[in-house]
């Protein structure tokens, strides 16, 4: 090399590693799921007719989301441009996913990714396979064949490994499964409390900003049946959040709700999309799938058949069995 040139390589400014503090933010972590195996089985001898499989649970979110830890980069070398930061590890990968009933195949080879922050809305005809879909993200169904990631990491097959895992899966059904012998506040703070050890004070000033944030602040000391239905499930939702989910599963949340009670729940949904937490939303509800869904998918006979945009997929679906499917939903 020429002594200009030497001269003008050692005058080049090396080249700095990127700054990652302003990167998407991830949503909140804990579990429903958790709580079904922390909070339910606190409870299970107290109130043996839930089920501490199922049982949704939560822990503290201020529903604020929080910045992922940043990737290792590669050292920049010269000539290499503006260092940029790697592609984030998608929140929730299945890949190959497939279950079956005896002799009835209700997933069929589910390949699916969810982009941290990202809303997912679930749409198909009953019996699709959209709630074993859910159900197989926390593990509460086994899957056949494939495999489930949850923030690049496999999902165990058991064992306290599962347990910790389902602690990072919010999920709410379509049944409330409240503990019916204790306040709301009460459910709210159990799974913090006993699946992370949250001491008590921090537990229930976490429960009660997530009830305000749901706006049941008010019942917080009352038992749940003498809630209504969307306020029973709204308490659901608070119990989940607070057990700080990297990801919401929704079964259906408001199947079981008179009505007039459905909008209370999807405005609260609408206002956690709005957080940045990611969600996977089996729905029947074509507005809230249409308004504040990122992506549609559209399941059936236990297949993914068509995905897309909302506004793409309600307005020109491109497979026959959606469109089909949409007619009959959209004009009764």
């Amino acid at each position: 090399m020429s002594p200009a040139g030497r001269a003008a390589a050692e005058a080049a400014p090396g080249t700095e590693p990127p700054d990652l503090s302003n990167l998407p933010a991830s949503a909140p972590t804990g579990s429903a799921s958790a709580g079904a195996a922390g909070a339910a089985g606190a409870d299970a001898s107290q109130d043996p007719a839930i089920e501490a499989g199922q049982q949704p649970a939560g822990v503290l979110a201020d529903l604020k989301p929080r910045a992922d830890d940043p990737a290792e980069t590669r050292p920049a070398e010269a000539g290499d441009g503006p260092a940029r930061p790697p592609e984030a590890e998608p929140m929730l990968r299945l890949e190959g996913v497939s279950k079956s009933f005896g002799s009835l195949r209700v997933l069929r080879d589910i390949d699916l990714t969810v982009a941290r922050g990202e809303v997912i809305a679930v749409i198909g005809p009953s019996g699709s396979g959209k709630s074993t879909l859910c159900r197989c993200v926390n593990r509460l169904e086994t899957v056949d064949a494939g495999r489930i990631l949850i923030d690049g990491q496999p999902l165990p097959v058991e064992g306290r490994a599962l347990a910790r895992a389902r602690a990072d899966i919010g999920m709410v059904f379509q049944a409330f499964n409240l503990f019916g012998h204790r306040t709301v506040l009460d459910n709210v703070t159990l799974g913090p409390r006993k699946v992370r050890g949250v001491p008590k004070a921090e537990a229930e000033r976490r429960a009660l900003t997530l009830l305000e944030r749901v706006g049941i602040a008010d019942k917080a000391h009352q038992p749940p049946a003498t809630l209504s239905g969307g306020q029973q499930q709204r308490a659901a939702i608070a119990r989940a959040l607070a057990m700080e989910p990297k990801i919401m599963l929704f079964d259906e949340p408001t199947s079981a709700l008179d009505p007039e009670m459905v909008g209370e729940v999807l405005d609260v949904l609408r206002e956690l999309a709005r957080t940045g937490m990611t969600m996977l939303v089996v729905t029947h509800e074509m507005g809230f799938a249409r308004s504040a869904a990122d992506r549609v998918i559209f399941m059936d006979g236990g297949q993914i058949l068509e995905t897309g945009a909302p506004a793409e997929l309600f307005a020109n679906p491109r497979h026959g069995r959606t469109r089909d499917f949409l007619e009959k939903v959209l004009t009764h």
